[in-house]
């Protein structure tokens, strides 16, 4: 989340003058896309404008929301857009902070619940695919080759075709109220592997190196309800894959390597 086109609390009424909005609040994370938290006496939305041409995505974030929200998946609902402005319902709680074992469980009966339904479903493109991979391998080769070195063996990086995954569950995408877990922004949703979309998720939610309570933990919750088992050795590769994917993906956003490094293990 962020802000790259300003708007005003003036604006905003008047592309949604079914609302009447009272607060405009910028918010100052994430790096693509303008994100605004705007509220009504009664009730609080997320206001999206997309810094890209992504037509297709938009098209079909309706889509997998609705699908979500049917299966009792707690993610938000479309509500409005106007003029290249999206308004989306604000979920209730706050992100986590010092993750507890319950955050985990609530999290792997999520993805597990939220895989058994997108198994069955397909994207407009594979996850991988979008990143272009090899041209930011490139760029990393020229300006940080110390960096490259750890992070070649994504050349060969390839998935199967699980079903469309999230790809971005890191702690700044999910809200928790109490024990009960929401899930935010799926506007890159793909199609992808299962165990790569719990690696990434792994990464913010279990930091401590692997914790093996956290992993353990996890797997069993997840297995119980999952459309495939994951085995431990299997998501403890993948991790250190996703490690480095995003540390790439760091590496060509912020032209450094301070915000990588710590992805990198």
């Amino acid at each position: 989340m962020g802000v790259k086109t300003f708007i005003s609390l003036v604006d905003v009424n008047m592309l949604f003058p079914a609302f009447t909005f009272t607060k405009l609040r910028a918010t100052h994370e994430g790096i693509i896309d303008t994100t605004y938290i705007v509220s009504t006496a009664t009730d609080s939305y997320i206001l999206k404008k997309y810094e890209r041409e992504i037509d297709e995505k938009i098209h079909q974030d309706k889509k997998l929301l609705l699908k979500l929200k049917a299966s009792g998946l707690n993610v938000p609902s479309f509500v409005a857009s106007s003029e290249g402005w999206y308004l989306y319902e604000k979920l209730k709680g706050k992100q986590p902070k010092d993750v507890k074992s319950f955050h985990i469980q609530a999290l792997a009966r999520f993805m597990a619940k939220m895989h058994k339904k997108t198994a069955k479903m397909s994207a407009h493109s594979k996850f991988i695919h979008r990143y272009n991979i090899q041209n930011v391998l490139i760029f990393t080769k020229l300006n940080y080759f110390a960096y490259y070195k750890k992070l070649q063996v994504l050349r060969n990086l390839t998935q199967q075709n699980d079903g469309i995954i999230h790809g971005d569950i890191f702690k700044d995408n999910t809200i928790f109220d109490g024990e009960k877990i929401g899930v935010i922004d799926f506007i890159d949703a793909a199609n992808g592997e299962f165990v790569f979309d719990i690696a990434v998720a792994l990464l913010t939610f279990n930091t401590n190196k692997n914790n093996p309570y956290f992993l353990n933990l996890f797997l069993n919750t997840y297995n119980q309800k999952a459309p495939k088992k994951i085995h431990k050795t299997q998501l403890l590769k993948n991790i250190k894959l996703a490690s480095k994917f995003y540390a790439l993906l760091r590496i060509n956003k912020y032209k450094n390597t301070s915000r990588a490094k710590e992805l990198i293990f």
